[in-house]
């Protein structure tokens, strides 16, 4: 499967190997050769899966990339690796060996532990590079076979990475004559120039990255020496890179000019937001919040894909007698609808797709939120800013005297917005909001904690929808696209790929409303709320194990 004079692959001799193997018929063969020329710059392997062919030795699957690197390993005896960049330890692998040599061998190292460096290659016969890297490196290299597409990519991507990191601490390294003076101006370390191009390249490529990796959540987190990037994907949080303090620094400073923040401010936490275009040419929203630590900024980025605003209650998760129910109570014209659930817990989508289902040219919907999550142009939205003295409670207010039909409050936290909410409730609005709660049925009690009246909890309180967010079971998996024990592509080995909502919905009967504030305390209320009928987060988590959408263990993660 080789040509003697430089060892790389053949694709005449992959093709006849691939046939014997009773992958490929004769004619597919020939198909490829035939239109071999327009990937003559390309891996062989790459020339194949770019056809599309059937896998003829199994009927219904594809010869894509990852199956033929998987075919060729097995067949040169090497181990295959889908390479999950997660799993990189990017400051640790980065500079070990210098992207010339990387580029021209076509090799990507992937690990450096004490005993072995591993490197990625697509090329298995070619070997003139091993030695000169074990001797350089002063330990043996250990080979697995990985997709060419994957090494290029991952290649390129790194190395520019690396070389903005290095240039952005010369760039520090020029300025450490004025350390005494960041010191005595309360700073611990010099800072990279945030305007530096090397800064400005690293900003781009974290967040294209955390796009790329279907990050929620970005987190620059500060230590005495370093920098930990952290991505939040389907819920959990994964270390990234660990960059020089003053390189993350800088990389924060740069952040909160985009983000139209005070870059001198330091001392005091600042919230602010920037619009970043993806290559498709679709934007994606930004909310950033920075926290003064005894090393630096911590700074988080919220990303925002616009197109979540267009999902509906079913790409949400909510679905039957549920959305029934809901879709039923967004069509009264007065009352409190109430939210419920920990943070990130997935109550701002069921906000917004339900304030999108309402904000008809017939109604004036307005709403006043901490921060405003996602600009949207079909309602009216009121910005807290507690400097200016304009509150949840003022907002409230403010909006009442807009001729609002329908109010959303971003979050009732205190006694006095609690009661404003249930005053707009009475005189005619249809209020929406968030509590922080554990299940529906604590909505009541909480409400009373806040001070309000059990009348007025009687007469207002329309329904609670408490939810939790639980990983979805990877379908790729299911439907058989482990290859050979390998991490499946869509969801890197973990099993999980994009979450859902379980959904405990309370609509208070006359019976419950009856028991509030005579004596009821949570636990008979929601004994009540259940003999009613009421489907428990946990039944909803059941049902939706049954129909293998995710697992026990998730369910018990989210709901315990």
């Amino acid at each position: 499967m080789y040509t003697p004079e430089d060892n790389a692959l053949n694709l005449t001799h992959l093709l006849d190997a691939l046939q014997a193997d009773q992958h490929l018929a004769a004619s597919d063969a020939l198909q490829v050769r035939e239109q071999a020329a327009r990937y003559a710059s390309h891996h062989p392997l790459e020339a194949i899966a770019a056809l599309g062919l059937e896998d003829r030795r199994h009927p219904g699957q594809q010869l894509h990339l990852d199956s033929l690197c998987q075919w060729l390993a097995q067949k040169v005896g090497q181990p295959y690796l889908r390479i999950d960049p997660l799993q990189l330890d990017l400051a640790q692998v980065n500079g070990l060996v210098s992207p010339a040599f990387a580029q021209r061998h076509g090799i990507l190292v992937i690990a450096n532990d004490a005993n072995a460096i591993t490197v990625a290659s697509a090329q298995p016969y070619q070997q003139h590079w091993q030695a000169d890297l074990a001797r350089s490196l002063g330990k043996p290299v250990r080979r697995v076979l990985a997709s060419p597409v994957q090494i290029r990519q991952l290649g390129q991507s790194l190395s520019h990475l690396a070389h903005s990191v290095q240039g952005a601490q010369h760039q520090q390294s020029t300025r450490l004559g004025e350390l005494e003076q960041l010191l005595e101006l309360g700073q611990r370390h010099p800072e990279a120039n945030a305007d530096d191009a090397h800064i400005v390249h690293i900003v781009d490529w974290l967040l294209q990255y955390a796009i790329e990796q279907r990050a929620s959540d970005i987190h620059l987190e500060p230590r005495s020496s370093q920098g930990r990037l952290r991505y939040r994907i389907d819920g959990l949080l994964h270390s990234v890179y660990a960059f020089p303090l003053g390189v993350a620094l800088a990389v924060v400073s740069r952040l909160k000019h985009l983000g139209r923040m005070d870059v001198a401010e330091k001392r005091r936490p600042q919230d602010g937001r920037v619009k970043s275009r993806l290559p498709s040419g679709s934007e994606v929203e930004l909310r950033l919040s920075t926290l003064p630590t005894p090393f630096g900024e911590k700074l988080v980025l919220r990303l925002f894909d616009p197109q979540q605003l267009q999902e509906g209650f079913q790409q949400l998760g909510l679905e039957g007698e549920q959305l029934a129910q809901w879709l039923a109570l967004l069509q009264r014209r007065q009352g409190i609808l109430l939210v419920t659930g920990p943070t990130g817990s997935g109550k701002t989508s069921t906000l917004y797709a339900s304030l999108k289902q309402l904000a008809t040219a017939e109604v004036n919907l307005c709403t006043i939120e901490d921060p405003i999550e996602r600009l949207e142009p079909s309602f009216n939205q009121l910005q807290v800013q507690p400097a200016l003295e304009l509150g949840f409670a003022n907002g409230v207010r403010a909006l009442l005297r807009q001729d609002p039909d329908i109010i959303m409050i971003g979050e009732i936290r205190d006694r006095e917005t609690a009661l404003v909410a249930v005053q707009a409730a009475l005189t005619g609005h249809l209020v929406l909001s968030t509590l922080h709660t554990n299940d529906s049925v604590g909505a009541i009690t909480r409400l009373q904690e806040l001070g309000v009246a059990d009348y007025l909890i009687r007469a207002t309180l329309a329904g609670v929808m408490a939810q939790r967010l639980v990983r979805l079971s990877c379908q790729a998996c299911q439907a058989g696209g482990l290859l050979g024990g390998q991490p499946c592509q869509a969801c890197r080995g973990t099993g999980f790929h994009g979450r859902t909502g379980l959904f405990e919905l309370l609509v208070p009967s006359d019976a419950l409303r009856a028991r509030i504030g005579k004596g009821a305390d949570l636990a008979s209320l929601q004994r009540q709320a259940l003999a009613e009928g009421l489907q428990s987060l946990r039944a909803c988590g059941e049902a939706k194990v049954a129909r293998a959408l995710t697992c026990n263990e998730e369910v018990l993660r989210v709901c315990s």
